[in-house]
């Protein structure tokens, strides 16, 4: 059965989705895009920071088109798609009267209206999250087989999108109980297992190292009220704009009138509330809680057609809130526009610029997850970000992309170099060096594997074994071995370099593809008075130390 939807939805529907797809061909990428275009160079069940549906997206665009518009062309069209979802969720009669209404209300939502042409993580998930909800509505009513696989499919794709989406399962589970008892609820949430299976196995290959970093190898700063607490309160202000005030109490008048109404309750205050306790442990980035921009879309919209002065002012300060956003939006194109410095501005040229001295040769950012990808998208060449202990583990950390730049004359990009060829100044400010190295060589891939369980400074000897994983033995002469310590927050603070022993005499290199036993103690840092971590690392032909092992508790 055709959706039949007002003329009036359509016009405006396609009106915002050409502006959309002029959008999204004309604004430079942002770093997060140009590190998900790299995603999609290979195709995987999952990456290192998050799953494979932005992956996944960006390949389907790029069969369509080149450029720009192939990496967002598909989250245009979710774009679109998740206002029509949101339209269909509403059961009023009396919507038809108020579709401009709606289109304020939604399109006034600052990062609803971004993730419109943006493609990142949050923009599926922000599309399945109200699949899901509809679905979930018609499961509710009248449970059957194929909604319950249907069901179970959508609860696979928004996991796909973005970890965050277990919340949404979780509190729109807690907001109906007896679906533990449903066979049709089981049958949903097995056919979502079958489907997630893939990147199940993809982390046990893997061996879980998303989870790992997510979880427990993420750098923190310590507590801080303004940046931690009151930041997620600007948060929440921050993604509704000068609607807010109406928004929140719309929503705080809302009442439970049925299951469905009663999982968009659960579902917003859910994530607001586990984000709030999260922000006395971690900053809160506004993107995480985003996803409550779904339920209360229908939340709101639905409150408003029944009070008739919140109505007035939601649209009011809603078309405010859109003239803002579009001068914004041209101001993404056009910089001068943008009252400050953004990501969108400056990259293409920046880049075309360190071709001009690299010429064909791979160039190597260090520490740069973000300059790297952007340098191959709009130069077309190789790049490669090498990662070291004063950085993170990223993708590069685990794909292939290593080994086109090895045994290379490559250019090395770096804010921090003694030995300068060239000088880069970005627009943002930054300043970055460079100088070519004729023969490239990095074993970034060697890892560090410690079991012990209790460590002290200075305490009895350790075993670690160091894996070597490329296809070809590596000279001992050509490493160096270090600790590096840790504060509390898990922030790199002091390196102090370490022999490791071994019992084979006279052992020369690391045998490819092979485990090598070495022993060592922890000696005490020179300025670090209580490390609370460590990491083994090791530094290759000079470079930088790198990330070679886990985070290690010190007792």
């Amino acid at each position: 059965m055709p959706l039949k939807l007002p003329k009036l939805f359509l016009y405006l529907l396609g009106s915002i989705l050409i502006l959309n797809l002029f959008q999204a061909n004309f604004t430079e990428l942002i770093y997060d895009e140009a590190y998900y275009w790299h995603y999609a160079k290979n195709l995987a069940w999952g990456y290192f920071d998050h799953p494979s549906m932005v992956a996944l997206m960006i390949k389907i665009g790029g069969f369509l088109f080149e450029g720009e518009l192939g990496v967002r062309f598909v989250s245009c069209l979710f774009s679109v798609g998740t206002f029509v979802l949101l339209w269909l969720a509403i059961d009023n009669t009396e919507k038809k009267k108020y579709v401009p209404h709606f289109f304020v209300l939604v399109f006034s939502m600052t990062l609803l209206n971004a993730y419109g042409f943006f493609t990142l993580p949050d923009t599926p998930l922000l599309f399945f999250t109200a699949l899901f909800l509809l679905i979930y509505k018609r499961f509710i009513r009248t449970p059957t087989l194929v909604l319950a696989i249907f069901l179970g499919i959508i609860m696979a794709a928004l996991m796909y999108s973005k970890y965050h989406a277990v919340l949404v399962i979780f509190f729109v589970l807690l907001s109906n109980l007896k679906l533990v008892s449903d066979k049709y609820a089981w049958i949903a949430v097995i056919t979502a297992l079958l489907c997630y299976t893939p990147h199940f196995v993809w982390l046990y290959e893997h061996d879980f190292i998303s989870i790992k970093y997510h979880l427990f190898e993420r750098p923190n700063a310590p507590y801080d009220f303004n940046k931690y607490t009151l930041g997620f309160l600007v948060n929440l202000v921050a993604i509704f704009g000068l609607t807010f005030p109406f928004m929140y109490y719309a929503l705080i008048k809302s009442r439970s009138k049925d299951l469905f109404t009663k999982a968009l309750l659960y579902l917003t205050y859910g994530v607001l509330i586990f984000f709030f306790i999260s922000s006395f442990n971690r900053r809160v980035q506004t993107q995480w809680i985003i996803v409550v921009s779904i339920p209360m879309a229908i939340l709101v919209y639905s409150y408003l057609l029944e009070h008739a002065s919140v109505r007035k002012w939601l649209f009011r300060l809603g078309l405010i809130n859109i003239a803002i956003i579009l001068f914004l939006r041209i101001g993404l194109i056009y910089e001068p526009l943008f009252p400050v410095y953004y990501e969108t501005h400056g990259n293409k040229a920046w880049m075309k610029e360190i071709q001009s001295k690299a010429g064909t040769n791979p160039v190597v950012f260090e520490n740069s997850y973000r300059n790297a990808p952007m340098y191959a998208f709009y130069t077309g060449e190789t790049s490669y970000s090498l990662n070291n202990i004063n950085y993170r583990q990223n993708q590069y950390s685990i794909d292939n992309s290593e080994e086109a730049v090895q045994h290379k004359k490559v250019l090395y990009v770096s804010k921090y170099l003694n030995k300068k060829e060239f000088t880069f100044p970005k627009a943002s400010g930054s300043i970055y060096y460079a100088h070519f190295i004729d023969d490239f060589e990095s074993f970034r891939k060697l890892r560090c594997i410690v079991e012990d369980e209790k460590f002290k400074l200075d305490d009895q000897t350790h075993t670690v074994k160091v894996f070597n994983p490329y296809a070809t033995n590596i000279p001992l002469e050509k490493l160096q071995f270090a600790i590096a310590y840790l504060n509390e927050s898990k922030q790199f603070e002091e390196l102090v370099p370490i022999q490791l022993d071994t019992d084979r005499k006279k052992l020369m290199y690391l045998s490819s593809n092979d485990t090598t036993l070495f022993t060592f103690r922890l000696r005490k840092p020179i300025k670090t008075v209580s490390p609370k971590y460590f990491k083994i690392v090791i530094s290759e032909n000079g470079l930088r130390y790198g990330l070679n092992s886990e985070t290690i508790k010190l007792d």
